[in-house]
């Protein structure tokens, strides 16, 4: 089983959302792919590691891997600083996509007890995310908490919780694989 596991966004570069206390999404999802990429080497996984800045070089480098899975990792944030929580995406119409993101998303609720706000799925075109609509592989993004809320924050800025982040989208991986 090849798995590839992405970043979101791009330290240096492209920081994606940024925390009021000034922690950036790119370097918590950094941490949480290098974390989970750990864990699913250590049972026995093929593991493709994957940050870049461009879009096309992530999608890119998982299709060439020739990665049955494809998990992107990210923080959310949203104006509304009261907004919390974590959420799957998965591609509407992709069985084994919902499948996988109903195994991450039970293990993140289960595991750390963040506010449950489902799995969601994105339309290409409509509100299709372009990592999960260019890989060949079954794909899922994680949106583990909201970096724009206090809380949240503080969720994310701690390594222990980070740390918990990546063994519970490990366990959801391992949880989807041995139900196929």
């Amino acid at each position: 089983m090849k798995i590839t596991i992405n970043g979101g966004h791009y330290p240096g570069k492209d920081p994606g959302a940024e925390g009021a206390t000034g922690l950036q999404e790119a370097v918590v999802a950094r941490d949480i792919m290098q974390r989970v990429s750990s864990y699913l080497r250590n049972v026995g996984y093929d593991v493709l590691e994957v940050q870049e800045n461009e879009l096309y070089q992530i999608t890119g480098a998982s299709n060439a891997f020739g990665s049955d899975l494809f998990v992107s990792i990210h923080c959310n944030a949203a104006a509304n600083t009261e907004a919390k929580g974590s959420e799957t995406w998965y591609c509407n119409g992709s069985v084994g996509g919902e499948k996988l993101a109903t195994c991450i998303q039970s293990q993140i609720i289960n595991t750390i007890g963040t506010a449950d706000r489902g799995i969601k799925n994105a339309t290409p075109h409509v509100n299709g995310l372009y990592v999960l609509s260019n890989t060949d592989a079954i794909a899922v993004l994680v949106e583990t908490a909201f970096i724009s809320n206090a809380d949240d924050e503080a969720l994310l800025a701690d390594e222990g919780k980070r740390d918990q982040f990546a063994r519970a989208i490990a366990r959801g991986i391992t949880d989807y694989v041995g139900g196929l």
